[in-house]
């Protein structure tokens, strides 16, 4: 092998990024080996050679410092730090900072409140999921990070999972090319990627306790294949989740840890827990790296119970060691042990400048996601985008509308370095001579209730009168004064909350701190008189102030509400009404119907204004009972700081939805993946049975015959779109496909073709699904453009998990092919015949 020096430069978005590497020759074909600026390849004192020398340095209480991480650095208090190792300074090896993710990374003073990864993954755009991966790199390195918790590439199993924004698709194939992508770009800025929940952590309910009993082909094909690209992709960390999967603990389990991730995939990096979701000291030895964060905000498990079991030989300080290594071998890959040496740092050295904080750039990125990933669910006679005939009098509706909903609850939550409005922005582009109404129609906001109405006054602890205390513990008596349904809001900086009527939780919300004040709300049926109200609010780490408020929407206010959005909708040419869910780590839905009664705001308004739209803010699939009634449905999804740009822009024709769903829309709840089967969620006795197999999604549709709201891959467009001349060719790497794309229409468009392939005839011993999604491309074109698609298909998504031999097969024989714009819309088709 022959290796010499190379530098190149890539374009960004509005810079350019310096990388640097070796252009490695392998069997003659020269390529390079790429590391971020400042992160040479070259040897070095930290090379892996030198590494156990550099661990031979340490004391014991050095290298326990390393696998046992700190909830912040006590010295300089960084607001938004999530995990902290301090490093050792006297043999040069610096700190090591976390910052959660996965939309954005959330560190002080702001980031980029990205889109929430579903809407990336809805763009279906491997590019996009690189540019998206650099603004968080770049941001978390500029806020002085080394560390990002992201991405997160569990399954969307389950329609009510609480956490489903946060990650990327019900499909296997779409999880694997985004994560692969997003980890690529994030490191490529030099920020460690941390992949994560592995695995099998696929809801809220119990994920401290449930047991995932998962099957070994389900848990290849489904589970994993995400992680295992992502290993693949070259992930720097490997975070465990707190559910068990068959059994054991996910940051205990050896089969998982040891058998798979690093035996059969030849992970290299480290492995640390979820917060608080080590098990036991001997964790270390079945594969886990490092616990975090340890004493005071966890338990101790790798501190001095380690130390002890190591002085008294129960572990081998050789475990320890490897954990270090593990460790010490990432953060020498991506430079950050350029000082370090057993001798201690060199004069002079220093670690490579961070670069500065981008707004531009990361703006440009995150609308642009925001837009790509829209998806156009109903257009009934082209009534978007508006005209400006019909945007002379619009009426906007719903809370979103001025007060966006960026992103969703827990710890995806960013600060964000602005936020765009969308009735700022539809203002803008509505003209001179427009009118552009607001009314809340359903307040989710309220008014901070009264002391006349509170007992020991009201709670608003806002700007002067902002808490300075960790925790906020408040039971109080309300007095309703009538009979009806109250919409009830906990409102603080800190989203770690929750509201209990009478004794019982009615909201809860688990995440970290914030700017400005958000709310998690609840509608409560009371009775007039008195109820006894529960206010919890609790702070983490370093947050020096809490803000808390406890609001209301009481019956009489919310009849006016309702009145006053419907008499509008009435008066203007267009309804726009904005609706949203409330979705949140530490929580699961109990239902796919809007909260809030949204359901009856967007009935009543319809049949107000037949030339209704409604823009959702969204996490995931809701009911629409109204859908026939409305002209047109815009999913946004969370879409990030820049999503009321991107709003207005999609609205206006500015720009064009150019996303498609990565998850199954249900017609309710009746007609899930899960309905009538407790079983598979959220358990019965603490035990998940994924009795689907394989049949995940719209998989499971597909056999079921079912019929849904929304296929799999469904999205519209401004423009249409026709498929012909399908040529399906096997190659000893897979399959080649190729087809024509023509735009009919008379506008630019984005298109996502879809290739699936049904079962093998010949594989008797695994499920099978009737059809799998294996390969997809972005495709743009101009008016009447058409353009000749080719897709190769690699061998892996011909083959399926042998569990009696417990690895891959290939699904030889003859199998289908089809080719479409979703999962049920399929024009194209042709046989092929597989072989080994």
């Amino acid at each position: 092998m022959a290796t010499r020096r190379a530098n190149t430069t890539r374009p960004g978005r509005g810079r350019r990024l310096r990388l640097t590497g070796m252009l490695v020759t392998v069997s003659g074909v020269a390529v390079l080996a790429v590391a971020p600026a400042g992160h040479s390849t070259a040897p070095a004192a930290h090379s892996p050679g030198r590494l156990p020398q550099l661990v031979a340095a340490m004391t014991l209480d050095e290298k326990l410092s390393f696998v046992q991480g700190r909830w912040d650095d006590p010295q300089q208090k960084v607001i938004g730090e999530s995990g902290y190792i301090p490093g050792v300074a006297r043999l040069g090896i610096p700190p090591l900072r976390m910052s959660d993710g996965p939309a954005g990374t959330r560190a002080a003073p702001s980031s980029t409140a990205m889109p929430a990864p579903v809407a990336l993954a809805s763009s279906f755009d491997d590019r996009l999921a690189r540019e998206y991966g650099r603004v968080l790199g770049r941001d978390g390195r500029a806020r002085g990070m080394d560390v990002v918790l992201a991405p997160m590439v569990n399954t969307i199993r389950v329609p009510y999972a609480g956490r489903n924004f946060e990650a990327y698709s019900e499909d296997p194939l779409v999880n694997s090319r985004m994560v692969s992508q997003e980890i690529r770009g994030i490191q490529d800025e030099g920020l460690i990627a941390t992949t994560k929940h592995f695995a099998a952590n696929n809801q809220e309910t119990n994920r401290q306790s449930v047991n995932a009993n998962v099957g070994e082909q389900a848990l290849h094909e489904v589970e994993l294949s995400g992680f295992e690209a992502a290993v693949k992709a070259g992930t720097g960390s490997i975070m465990c989740s707190y559910n068990k999967v068959n059994g054991a603990h996910s940051c205990s389990n050896d089969t998982l840890l040891t058998s798979i991730l690093r035996e059969q995939w030849g992970f290299s990096g480290w492995v640390m827990s979820d917060w608080s979701g080590t098990r036991a000291t001997t964790d270390i030895l079945r594969g886990l790296d490092q616990d975090m964060p340890g004493p005071p905000i966890g338990p101790d498990y790798f501190g001095a119970p380690l130390k002890a079991a190591i002085q008294e030989g129960s572990v081998p300080v050789t475990a320890l060691d490897r954990s270090v290594t593990r460790i010490l071998g990432t953060m020498r890959r991506f430079g950050l042990l350029r000082c370090a040496s057993p001798q201690g740092p060199p004069p002079g050295c220093s670690l490579p400048a961070r670069p500065r904080f981008d707004a531009t750039a990361g703006n440009a990125v995150a609308q642009r996601a925001a837009e790509d990933g829209a998806v156009l669910l109903r257009n009934k006679g082209d009534a978007l985008p508006l005209s400006r005939r019909v945007a002379q009098d619009v009426a906007l509706i719903g809370t979103p509308a001025v007060a966006p909903v960026i992103g969703g609850g827990g710890s995806s939550s960013v600060i964000p370095s602005t936020v765009t409005v969308p009735r700022e922005e539809i203002v803008k582009r509505a003209g001179s001579g427009s009118t552009v109404s607001y009314r809340p129609g359903v307040d989710t906001i309220g008014t901070v209730i009264p002391g006349s109405a509170l007992s020991g006054g009201a709670i608003d602890h806002t700007g002067r009168n902002a808490l300075t205390t960790k925790t906020y513990d408040q039971t109080r008596t309300l007095t309703a004064p009538e009979d009806g349904d109250y919409l009830l809001s906990i409102r603080s900086t800190v989203s770690n909350r929750s509201l209990t009527v009478d004794g019982r939780k009615v909201a809860e919300a688990n995440s970290y701190r914030t700017d400005t004040l958000t709310g998690t709300s609840a509608r409560v049926h009371l009775e007039a008189g008195k109820h006894e109200i529960g206010v919890k609010v609790k702070g983490y780490g370093v947050d020096p102030t809490m803000q808390v408020q406890l609001t209301w929407t009481p019956p009489r206010a919310a009849r006016a509400d309702l009145a006053a959005a419907v008499a509008a909708a009435r008066k203007a040419r267009t309804a726009v009404v904005f609706v949203h869910d409330e979705q949140t780590e530490g929580a699961d839905r109990t239902t796919l119907a809007l909260p809030h009664d949204q359901d009856a705001l967007v009935s009543a308004v319809a049949r107000a204004n037949r030339n209704t739209i409604v823009v959702m803010n969204t996490g995931g699939p809701v009911t629409m009972p109204w859908l026939s009634s409305v002209e047109g449905v815009l999913q946004m999804h969370y879409p990030g700081q820049m999503g009321g740009v991107a709003t207005a822009r999609l609205l206006f024709g500015e720009a064009a939805p150019g996303g498609r769903l990565t998850q199954t829309f249900p017609l309710d709840d009746a007609h899930t993946i899960v309905s009538g089967m407790p079983r598979r969620f959220p358990g019965v006795d603490g035990q998940e049975e994924y009795s689907e197999g394989v049949l995940v999604g719209h998989r499971w549709y597909d056999r079921q015959q079912m019929k849904t709201l929304f296929p799999f891959g469904y999205g519209l467009s401004y423009t249409t779109f026709s498929y012909s001349g399908l040529k399906v060719t096997p190659r000893p790497e897979g399959l080649t496909v190729s087809f024509t794309v023509r735009n009919t229409g008379e506008r630019a468009g984005q298109e996502v073709p879809q290739i699936y392939l049904g079962p093998s005839t010949e594989v008797r011993n695994a499920q099978q699904p009737p059809r799998k999604l294996v390969g997809y491309q972005k495709v743009r074109l101009g008016p009447g453009e058409s353009r000749r698609v080719t897709v190769t298909v690699p061998k892996r998504q011909l083959q399926y998990w042998d569990s009696a031999a417990h690895g891959w097969g290939t699904g030889t024989g003859s199998r289908d092919v089809w080719v479409g714009s979703s999962s049920q819309d399929l024009p194209l088709h042709r046989d092929v015949s597989v072989r080994r």
